[in-house]
């Protein structure tokens, strides 16, 4: 298989996939979608996954036969209408019947919900399971972590502290040993009236006193002063790591969901989106973002499934 730009930006956890022993068996939960089917497939040929392909039975023939991959290798578990496809999914994982999750055609909220069922015991003890969307764009030389992009509308200082502790496990997955992690916020000096830039503080003297993760923490924070060492300058902003983060850890879901998808439309971005902090590999793409993004975030599912075999 001819190696893609996505791969190519990404090719250390593409490669690390590969190493894998076996495939990875990935449940997709409502395989009826398009550019998820397509990734999935891209990653069966590049040799570290296994597709297993959950949901409606004439919904997920007609798409394969319409994009050409019925005659391609995988398992396909037909469900009822009434059928919880993620839980399904779940039960198979549990099963020993295959090793990651990835959302198909289903709501987001549908997906989470039997994810954080604590009855299925896929979070991972004193852990919060967290959305991280991790992004390659044109000007920035180097992968950038936003977080959470999903799940937590208004994180309180608890939270962005596991926020900051799953982004650092997730950038070492990428090869960063210690990343610099900015904590957004509207200002860079904190402001009494301005919740996040006081709580982005605290959580900076609470690092200071006994680290969070093995990362450089840096808040408040704005976003020119993250991606650009020449607004660091102009602003006599004193920081050595402006133009050089690894990672961005937002005040709420709206600022994160709005700086990724204003990366993906108007920056072309490229990139995978994982949940971290859950006992196995879970990829979380949106049903319309692109093949590439479907199969990057396999491979970052890879990388974590051959973490967790090491682990053994």
């Amino acid at each position: 298989m001819e190696e893609n730009k996505a791969a190519a930006e990404f090719r250390g956890i593409v490669e690390k996939a590969k190493s894998l022993k076996r495939p990875m068996r990935v449940a997709i939960a409502g395989a009826d979608a398009e550019n998820i089917l397509l990734g999935a497939f891209d990653a069966a040929q590049a040799g570290f996954v296994e597709p297993v392909l959950i949901g409606n039975y004439k919904k997920v023939n007609e798409m394969l036969e319409r994009l050409g991959l019925r005659d391609r290798s995988y398992d396909f578990q037909p469900i009822a209408n009434d059928t919880n496809a993620v839980q399904y999914a779940i039960e198979m994982i549990r099963a020993g019947s295959a090793d990651a999750l990835m959302r198909g055609n289903t709501q987001t909220r549908d997906f989470l919900l039997p994810v954080l069922n604590k009855a299925n015991h896929l979070v991972q003890e004193d852990r919060l399971i967290t959305h991280c969307n991790m992004l390659k764009f044109e000007g920035y030389d180097r992968i950038l972590a936003v977080s959470d992009c999903t799940l937590l509308v208004e994180p309180s200082i608890e939270q962005r502290k596991h926020v900051v502790r799953n982004m650092t496990e997730a950038l070492k997955l990428f090869g960063v040993e210690k990343p610099n992690i900015a904590l957004l916020a509207l200002v860079e000096k904190p402001s009494f009236h301005m919740r996040d830039t006081v709580e982005a503080q605290t959580i900076i003297l609470d690092h200071r006193e006994e680290p969070i993760a093995d990362c450089n923490l840096v808040g408040p924070i704005t976003y020119d002063l993250i991606v650009s060492k020449e607004a660091a300058r102009l602003k006599k902003y004193n920081c050595e790591y402006c133009g050089e983060f690894d990672g961005i850890v937002v005040p709420s879901l709206l600022a994160g969901n709005l700086i990724c998808k204003l990366l993906d439309v108007h920056m072309h971005a490229t990139g995978c989106c994982v949940l971290v902090g859950a006992r196995i590999p879970i990829a979380l793409t949106g049903r319309s973002e692109s093949q590439d993004q479907a199969f990057l975030s396999l491979a970052a599912c890879g990388a974590m499934f051959a973490d967790q075999l090491n682990a053994r």
